[in-house]
């Protein structure tokens, strides 16, 4: 069997593994993060979809800015039956055992719940998991979070896609003032590596998701100076656009959208952007203005692929230094 073929394997065997459902090996000291919303909170409709946005979230006091956790591409805000990742949910459970209310901590599914890549995977590139068909929803997420919880900022963690799509939306709404902080955790700030039109790039074929030159995930990301990622990163001297302050975690080691080398289970890529140019995607993550926290080893943290790029949205550390940052004082008003 080929390289490929066996992580194609791997990969299938891990979307068909729900008892990973059950990962979280630690004992929650705190209240129980949940897997729906309030009864009696807003029906976000999502807008590429046309069915209700998925996430989480309680009802009760808020003493804290509230948190908003986003996952990244092809993921879920909590394991579904046809996604086993959703990683940021155990991030919301460590913040909850730190002395969050789960009226506290909210996570919005901007992409349903992934059962459509089981029949259409090349779904993973195309136009409703883009960073502009999610404006929308995280638009009204966010207002009515602050309607339903009556506070005037919300806090954003976000990994990955997450991360520019949060980014998306304070530029095109100029809402920095709604945000008071914001955990960016290993997100294509400058374009991914998975794009180009080299044959080596396997991530083209229909079975890796289609991530052709021309796809949509393609088309905002596949290059660092994309439609997209000039939105997101301005024309100022500081890419963290204030008020808003930033804490950038990143893999300094590996990562598969990011750098040519072996993730865990994914192979690498040739360091191409969309167009064939050799083109550096290490650094992407980076956002200039930022504070920056650079880890290794993180897919020892991913126990289905072991990727890096996952793992650090699983790890300790990265719950850690997230925490620490959003409860360092008051911030921006």
């Amino acid at each position: 069997m080929t390289r490929r073929g066996r992580t194609w394997r791997i990969l299938t065997t891990a979307l068909a593994t729900v008892v990973v459902l059950g990962l979280a090996s630690w004992a929650s000291a705190g209240p129980q993060v949940g897997t729906s919303f309030p009864a009696d909170f807003p029906v976000i409709i999502d807008a590429s979809l046309n069915v209700p946005v998925i996430g989480f979230g309680a009802a009760g006091r808020v003493q804290r800015t509230p948190v908003v956790f986003l996952h990244g591409n092809n993921d879920t805000p909590f394991p579904t039956v046809c996604n086993p990742f959703g990683y940021i949910h155990a991030m919301a459970q460590f913040f909850a055992d730190q002395g969050y209310a789960a009226s506290e901590l909210w996570g919005l599914g901007y992409q349903g719940d992934q059962c459509d890549l089981v029949g259409s995977p090349t779904n993973r590139s195309a136009g409703a998991h883009s960073t502009v068909a999610n404006i929308p929803d995280l638009r009204r997420f966010v207002h009515a979070v602050l309607d339903y919880t009556g506070a005037r900022q919300v806090d954003i963690v976000g990994h990955s896609l997450g991360v520019t799509l949060a980014r998306a939306w304070l530029r095109t709404d100029s809402a920095f003032h709604m945000v008071r902080r914001l955990v960016a955790i290993d997100g294509p700030n400058h374009g991914i590596i998975n794009c180009s039109p080299s044959s080596a790039n396997f991530y083209q074929l229909p079975a890796f998701g289609g991530f052709t030159p021309d796809s949509a995930i393609c088309l905002e990301y596949g290059s660092d100076n994309t439609p997209v990622v000039r939105l997101i990163n301005g024309d100022g001297p500081h890419e963290a656009q204030p008020p808003t302050q930033y804490l950038v975690i990143r893999n300094a080691d590996t990562s598969f959208v990011y750098f040519p080398v072996q993730d865990g289970v994914f192979s690498p890529v040739p360091a191409e952007d969309r167009e064939g140019n050799p083109h550096d995607f290490s650094l992407s993550a980076r956002i200039t203005g930022a504070r920056d926290i650079d880890l290794k080893g993180q897919g020892a943290f991913d126990a289905v692929l072991h990727s890096a790029h996952l793992g650090i949205l699983n790890s300790p550390e990265t719950w850690q230094r997230g925490f620490d940052f959003l409860s360092e004082g008051p911030g921006p008003r």
